[in-house]
């Protein structure tokens, strides 16, 4: 179950949309599921084919009229959806869920007649909205701190006590979603994903193959995406941020809608791409693939190398270096898929966004770097190299992508067991992914070379393992 919390000004107007039909006709039956005093405050009636709210309205807002501590944004709106896996709950047990959250919060404590007004409307199947007024009726203060983490507690509660899909602590390791009002703009300009979405995914991929600032604005603009760089006052030369920009994407004034990366996702921020790079060269260490045999040498230590990082993420006993390994796994999904890149319609690309749900360390810690990490990210900058020269092998890429198959599914046990649902979840689903894609490789590969690339991957995947213990 996740909650969303906003705030806002108007008690009627919050009330007359969510009795309203919706911005698409979506809402269907509005009705309360819910409120402070199921005595008194009743169903709003139908008057000429709309609700009659004026009574609700009035007794939500006696609270504020008498407080002398004039808020703002006075009235509290949090929006609870269920899982489209999860049973439809009846409005007694929303109720229930709602006074929960409300209760967790410390907005209207149980057993508690002096907490603030609130009312539940239910106008879908999978999800309900609390308005709450922001005063109390003893007149005491009323506090919202940490609020939105007070209602992630509350859900993952509720979820145990009904039987709902269990959603991960709120520990800042999913990237940022796009707004209803983005969804809404890349449908009406005909675009699958929104803005935001793609961006994320082209800046993986390029800070996933860059070893210094100036290759990763280049990977960027090759990608076409637009970029915007702030740079120092003192030195010119010296890029100190940066915003990108899905081309076609402008707001009304027709200009550009540009996107830090920390809005993207976590380890995108200028500040933790600039330590990557401290650690790097341009060249990385890497190794020529300009020949056939140096092309399938940098393929096997690619896949010899996740293999190892898959033991090290199975290994308990590694758990220290187990951040960085798996960030760094991140890195070398990102390059393979470049290389299937117009062969699988994007998948792997995709992979890659969701598999750093599952990489990122919980609230935006920056893991400590691994030697491991390291063979790993050079790993996938001779990948991106065999990518820019068009030289993709289907058997050696179809072994890579089984083995960082195996990588997600270490990883997804390894979140299993630090009791991280959601990004044990996303890395089920990435191993899932990526197994596919290798198996129409080696369906699409000739028949010569489908048999050769595991034995000769296999014949190194310790090399790099045996380094690291």
């Amino acid at each position: 179950m996740i909650g969303k919390v906003s705030r806002g000004q108007r008690v009627a107007g919050l009330l007359h949309y969510l009795f309203g039909p919706g911005r698409a006709n979506e809402h269907t039956d509005p009705h309360l599921a819910g409120s402070w005093d199921p005595q008194s405050v009743a169903q709003p009636k139908l008057v000429d084919g709309k609700h009659d709210l004026q009574d609700v309205a009035a007794k939500l807002q006696q609270p504020i009229a008498a407080d002398f501590r004039k808020q703002p944004k006075p009235v509290w709106h949090c929006s609870l959806r269920n899982a489209p896996t999860d049973r439809r709950l009846s409005d007694a047990e929303w109720d229930v869920v709602v006074r929960e959250v409300l209760d967790r919060t410390g907005l209207a404590p149980k057993d508690d007649d002096g907490g603030c007004r609130w009312v539940a409307v239910r106008h879908a199947d999978d999800h309900v909205h609390v308005v709450v007024t922001l005063a109390r009726q003893d007149g005491r203060r009323v506090s919202t701190s940490n609020d939105f983490y007070r209602v992630g507690e509350a859900c993952r509660d509720v979820e145990a006590r009904f039987g709902l899909q269990l959603t991960g602590a709120r520990d800042r390791t999913a990237g940022k979603r796009p707004t209803r009002g983005e969804v809404e703009k890349a449908h009406r300009n005909d675009r699958a994903e929104a803005p935001r979405v793609l961006l994320r995914r082209a800046v993986i991929s390029a800070a996933a193959v860059a070893a210094s600032p100036s290759a990763f604005v280049a990977e960027l603009r090759a990608a076409g995406v637009l970029v915007r760089e702030r740079t120092s006052d003192q030195d010119a030369s010296v890029i100190t941020g940066y915003a990108v920009s899905w081309p076609g994407d402008l707001n009304a004034r027709g200009e550009p809608v540009w996107f830090g990366g920390s809005k993207l996702a976590p380890e995108l921020s200028w500040g933790r791409l600039s330590a990557r790079w401290d650690a790097s060269s341009d060249d990385g260490g890497a190794r020529r693939t300009t020949g056939p045999l140096q092309r399938r040498e940098a393929y096997r230590e690619a896949t010899a190398t996740v293999r190892a990082a898959t033991r090290a993420l199975e290994d308990r006993e590694r758990s220290g270096e187990a951040d960085d390994v798996a960030a760094a796994g991140g890195d070398v999904i990102a390059a393979a898929g470049r290389l299937v890149e117009g062969r699988q319609d994007g998948e792997v690309q995709r992979v890659a966004d969701r598999y750093q749900r599952a990489a990122r360390a919980p609230w935006g810690r920056v893991p400590p770097t691994s030697p491991l990490g390291a063979y790993l990210r050079r790993a996938a900058r001779d990948l991106a190299r065999l990518a820019r020269a068009k030289h993709g092998e289907g058997d050696e890429v179809a072994d890579l992508l089984q083995a960082a198959g195996s990588l997600a599914a270490a990883l997804a046990d390894l979140r299993s067991v630090q009791q991280r649902p959601g990004q044990a979840l996303a890395a089920r689903e990435a191993a899932s992914s990526l197994r596919g894609a290798a198996l129409v490789l080696q369906r699409a590969a000739p028949a010569s070379h489908s048999s050769s690339g595991p034995r000769r991957a296999a014949a190194t995947a310790r090399r790099p393992g045996r380094s690291q213990r």
